[in-house]
């Protein structure tokens, strides 16, 4: 009898456990940011960052991680005139979002970028060291926003 009432308890501890690691991964560390358009930047070919028009921004962000940073918005900047500026970006993988998050697709985005329906574009580079801020426009105007890491760590 005591086995079981052990056993019991070692399961309801590690429901416990489960329960409490799930939510701090998808909705503790997360926090919903404002953000303002002028933070929405592309690097100039050759250049510095530069902030582009863009309208219906959302964020979130965490303090846990440097590369938990998502954000969406509409911009009214054609693809032509984007690759005409800005440096593209060439290993852009876009990162999940917390299911809550719902402008955030990442297998659409992925998915978009390996068909040329959305072009990436280098943000900042090394916005923390190793990490790349990249953008992701859409034909139609939307875009995203990630970090990602970059060459320098994943040597």
């Amino acid at each position: 009898m005591s086995g079981k009432i052990v056993g019991g308890a070692i399961l309801g501890i590690a429901l416990i456990a489960g329960m409490a690691m799930y939510y701090l991964q998808v909705y503790h560390f997360y926090d919903k940011v404002s953000t303002t358009p002028d933070e929405i930047t592309l690097t100039l070919l050759g250049g510095a960052p530069e902030s582009i028009l863009a309208d219906n921004i959302q964020a979130i962000d965490a303090t846990s991680s440097p590369i938990r940073y998502r954000a969406c918005f509409t911009t009214p900047m054609s693809l032509a005139m984007l690759t005409e500026t800005y440096e593209l970006y060439e290993s852009a993988e876009p990162l999940t979002a917390p299911g809550w998050f719902d402008c955030f697709d990442a297998t659409e985005i992925g998915a978009a970028l390996e068909s040329g329906q959305a072009l990436a574009f280098l943000g900042t580079r090394n916005l923390a060291r190793g990490v790349d801020r990249v953008v992701a426009v859409f034909e139609d105007g939307r875009g995203y926003v990630w970090h990602q890491t970059n060459e320098e760590l994943k040597k």
